[in-house]
């Protein structure tokens, strides 16, 4: 089985899907709710995940120094790609520290820096799109935003600046699943 199907695979699995009623980050009201935390909290599936974004990254020819992610969801995956590629970490906060530097930041971010910022689920980009200024103002440019999963809510327009990578698609996520039935 290809790496991207067992991806899929995982989200039916690991029970990641849920129906019901949510509140998004955004904001933003929906009937489904995508739970990448609970992929990420799995090893092997992790593991799947850096791999993945490693492979599509060198596919792309994507070049970079550093794998940022912003707290708290991306942390795990940016952690696990850094560790894949061997490439510093960097952690973006959500708001600056109460304490000792007060950095918005963690770990080193030079100017020139080309980082590979990664999310685990887009909606609209608000929060990747935030981490991304945040970085850029340090000096840094962003190579490319990479996802676990866009929900194709805006993400990529608002992204657009950007070289956006998704590894998966809600659509091909459901298209799977009527699939299955």
């Amino acid at each position: 089985m290809e790496k991207g199907e067992k991806l899929i695979e995982a989200f039916f699995r690991e029970r990641a899907v849920l129906f019901g009623h949510f509140i998004l980050t955004s904001g933003k009201e929906s009937d489904y709710y995508i739970n990448v935390k609970k992929l990420i909290t799995e090893p092997e599936v992790l593991g799947l995940i850096a791999r993945l974004m490693k492979e599509k990254a060198e596919e792309l020819g994507i070049e970079f120094d550093r794998v940022a992610g912003p707290e708290l969801g991306a942390v795990p995956i940016a952690t696990a790609l850094s560790l894949e590629t061997g490439k510093p970490l960097v952690i973006v906060r959500k708001k600056p520290k109460g304490h000792g530097t007060g950095s918005l930041v963690e770990g080193e971010v030079k100017p020139g820096d080309r980082i590979l910022l990664v999310e685990d689920v887009t909606t609209t980009g608000g929060s990747v799109l935030r981490s991304a200024k945040v970085l850029e103002e340090l000096g840094a440019r962003i190579a490319a935003v990479f996802v676990v999963i866009d929900r194709e809510e805006g993400a990529a327009e608002n992204l657009k600046d950007y070289r956006f990578v998704p590894l998966l698609t809600v659509s091909q996520l459901f298209e799977r699943k009527k699939g299955a039935k």
